[in-house]
């Protein structure tokens, strides 16, 4: 890992110091998406079978697993295993179940009622990526939320094969249909809907670039998603006293998903960087995964920085999608960090755990988005509206203002619809 002093920087210097990777972007790509999501559109699941032996290698044994076969499947796992995902479970349930949405009621003034309302988003799509390892969290973030939400049509998508353990998190989760299909073309399923796939509101779950561009596509027809998915990524802050083995392990827990994550340390000396990078090189070699950690490492830096306010400024222009404080009293720098998607404080808090089973959501906002973005609750499974209710009175008062504001904006009928009903009570 490279390491920079902050304040040796010039300003041109100090950009490039918090960019990231380039997203790999093409007209290819568009293009080549765009054909994917008209082929589904208009073939459906023959559509479906189709990419599924082009992109996936063969085509599924079925194109549907309900609530029963997924149960079925997934009672082949370890009990060991069992006994993790509830354990998850249970914290996950805690955490967001506390979420749950309170209406608000106002009396404006004296007659005229406003309230805030939430009610579940009806049919919600949950897309669980596949790859090298069956990403059994990625089932528990989505689907538990959406169930305890309330949702009534809860459906995913994986590429196959479909492991017995995403079919057991799915069971335990409520999910009622899962379909083996992955890439853009289990997207478009889910957006446009097919003979067997059920077109759904907002479609939920990270995955790869086809994925993502499939999901922006779909979110410009009318279709909501979750938000855009970049590389996984993690700023460490830490003071001299902070554990550099803890801190490397916590780099090379992020720079493991891909070699176009990025794993960033903000301290406050050379010498603690340096001993940041000796444990990572000697982590690294244990790792099955290591080619594509010291991939990501590569474009990874630490930066050193001449105070800990500084490095919550740093941290903040970078706006990490998981950040962790390893300092001496992590808590009081809590109130001056403003971007990131989830902090973890103290050295007894790894971003692993986030990643599990401690109970928030995993599912965050990345490439710099958590200045404005949330990470995922209960909340983006609902839909708020607001209700407002006038007694006679309350119009009688609020008339004027109303009829004054609109002949201010020119809108005769908007006055008049006030005016007609003061006319009918005088």
């Amino acid at each position: 890992m490279k390491v920079l002093n902050w304040n040796q920087l010039c300003d041109a210097e100090q950009t490039l110091a918090l960019a990231r990777a380039d997203q790999v972007q093409s007209r290819d790509l568009t293009q080549a998406v765009a054909g994917i999501l008209d082929q589904v559109r208009s073939g459906g699941d023959n559509a479906l079978l189709e990419l599924s032996e082009k992109f996936d290698g063969g085509r599924p044994d079925a194109l549907t697993y309900d609530n029963d076969e997924l149960g079925r499947r997934g009672q082949r796992i370890d009990a060991s295993l069992k006994a993790a995902i509830d354990a998850a479970i249970d914290n996950l349930t805690a955490f967001h179940d506390a979420q749950q949405f309170q209406p608000v009621r106002v009396e404006t003034r004296p007659g005229v009622v406003c309230e805030l309302r939430s009610e579940a988003i009806e049919r919600v799509g949950l897309y669980v990526p596949g790859g090298s390892a069956p990403l059994v969290s990625s089932v528990l973030m989505q689907a538990l939320p959406a169930k305890l939400a309330g949702c009534e049509v809860r459906v995913m998508t994986t590429p196959p094969p479909v492991s017995d353990a995403i079919c057991y998190a799915a069971w335990r989760c409520g999910v009622q249909q899962l379909f083996p299909v992955g890439g853009a073309q289990a997207i478009a399923a889910l957006a446009f809907g097919t003979e067997t796939v059920p077109k759904v509101d907002k479609i939920f779950g990270p995955g790869n670039r086809f994925v993502t561009e499939a999901k922006t596509q779909v979110s410009q027809s009318g279709t909501a998603i979750d938000m855009p998915a970049g590389p996984s990524e993690v700023l460490v802050i830490a003071d001299d006293d902070a554990n550099p083995e803890f801190v490397a392990a916590d780099l090379l827990s992020q720079a493991e998903h891909g070699e176009d994550s990025q794993a960033m340390l903000v301290c406050l000396s050379d010498s603690f960087a340096e001993r940041v990078n000796a444990a990572l090189v000697s982590q690294l070699t244990t790792l099955s995964r290591k080619e594509i950690a010291a991939a990501a490492l590569s474009q990874s830096r630490a930066l050193v920085v001449g105070s800990l306010e500084q490095a919550c400024e740093v941290s903040n222009a970078y706006g990490p999608e998981h950040l962790i404080v390893q300092t001496k009293a992590p808590r009081e720098l809590l109130g001056t960090l403003r971007a990131a998607g989830s902090i973890f404080l103290g050295p007894w808090s790894p971003e692993s755990v986030g990643d599990y089973a401690s109970g928030t959501n995993h599912v965050l906002p990345t490439y710099g988005a958590s200045r404005s973005a949330s990470s995922l609750s209960l909340a983006d499974f609902c839909r708020r509206y607001t209700v407002q209710e006038l007694s006679r009175d309350g119009l009688k008062g609020l008339a004027p203002t109303v009829i004054a504001l609109a002949d201010a904006e020119g809108l005769d009928a908007h006055a008049k619809a006030v005016s007609l009903r003061m006319a009918q009570l005088d």
